[in-house]
């Protein structure tokens, strides 16, 4: 097995601009590993989609360069560049049939005839599409067309693939099973695969590392499990899941332990990740699933009013009026020993001080 290139795709202190004064992306620096599954996650116009497009070689840095596998791109045309495209509306050729599709970017690179039926009918198959060779795209379910999309983007055996939300069109039970089969299809190929969506549990779904983006930026790059359970900043933790805010100032502050006052004037034990001094505003970061009802042992423990109780299968979503915020929320599990609650209940709930993350105001 070949070694694994850690900066086979490269962005150094890329800057994007198209009119010449506002940035859409700024001073981006990135480095992705061959073999790795990226999303650049965000909402629109964060950045991420221009990016994904100076990679192809639509768009042109304004500054800065983008390396592949070590040689600079910028100035190499898209259809140079050996990277396969997946678009949200498939792009497919709607006069070519299945076959001609997949056969078209083979033919491009003068691929011989029987080497071109070899790669298909192998293609075809990691999609489960192998008898739908024939078949027109008018024909096909929106589904099966992403999966011929996939597919010719695969067929001549790319290094690095892109795919611009490309489930975005589906249903929701088909975009799930989509995700993972595209996560399915990565791990047997290996191939680097640079993934644009504002999805977050697509992101979280299929990704080795996401980079979030926000204003021209990317604001954290991890892996699914980090970015989830330590969100760097308030913007972060917000975006990704669910999660309860409550603001305050520091009053005290040592090591991982802080005190902040709330504005209601309780005092709440956090885990100070963006702050350092006492008198900072901070947002406190607390997801819904860390939040325990009647808790033995809780470093923070207050009361709550029961506002509304919403069943969802595997769990209860309750909402509750607590430090004077009618929108915290609490997850329970549904299981046999599960706890019964009524709207106007009174009810204890308490949350240790790691899970509440002191973040930037």
């Amino acid at each position: 097995m070949s070694e694994v290139k850690q900066d086979f795709v490269k962005f150094e202190q890329v800057d994007k601009s198209y009119d010449g004064e506002v940035l859409v992306v700024k001073g981006l620096d990135l480095d992705i590993a061959q073999g790795e599954f990226l999303t650049l996650l965000g909402p629109s116009g964060s950045g991420k989609t221009t990016t994904l497009m100076m990679l192809a070689g639509f768009e042109t840095p304004t500054n800065g360069e983008i390396y592949l596998d070590g040689s600079p791109i910028s100035n190499i045309p898209p259809h140079k560049r050996g990277i396969g495209m997946v678009f949200q509306n498939y792009a497919l050729f709607p006069h070519l049939s299945v076959y001609e599709n997949l056969a078209f970017p083979l033919k491009v690179r003068k691929t011989p005839k029987e080497v071109i039926d070899e790669k298909i009918n192998k293609t075809l198959a990691m999609v489960s599409l192998s008898d739908f060779g024939n078949r027109m795209p008018a024909q096909l379910s929106g589904g099966q067309q992403q999966r011929v999309a996939v597919a010719r983007s695969l067929v001549f055996d790319p290094q690095l693939v892109l795919m611009d939300e490309p489930l975005g069109a589906l249903d929701k039970n088909l975009r799930e099973s989509m995700q993972y089969e595209l996560k399915h299809i990565h791990e047997s190929l290996g191939v680097t695969v640079v993934y644009v969506t504002h999805d977050q549990s697509e992101a979280l779904t299929m990704s080795n590392r996401i980079a979030v983006f926000n204003d021209g930026y990317i604001q954290q790059l991890s892996n699914p499990n980090e970015l989830y359970e330590t969100p760097v900043n308030s913007f972060v933790a917000e975006f990704i899941g669910e999660n309860n805010t409550i603001t305050g100032t520091v009053k005290e502050i040592s090591g991982n332990h802080a005190k902040v006052e709330t504005d209601t004037g309780e005092t709440v034990i956090a885990n100070p990740i963006a702050v350092s001094s006492v008198g900072e505003k901070t947002k406190m970061s607390l997801r819904p699933e860390r939040v325990s009802i009647n808790p033995s042992d809780a470093e923070n423990r207050f009361e709550a009013t029961v506002k509304e109780i919403i069943y969802h299968g595997d769990h209860t979503r309750v909402r509750v009026n607590i430090l004077n915020d009618d929108q915290f929320i609490l997850k329970i599990p549904n299981s046999s020993d599960e706890i019964k609650l009524n709207v106007e209940d009174k009810v204890q709930l308490g949350w240790t001080g790691q899970d509440c993350r002191a973040l930037d105001f």
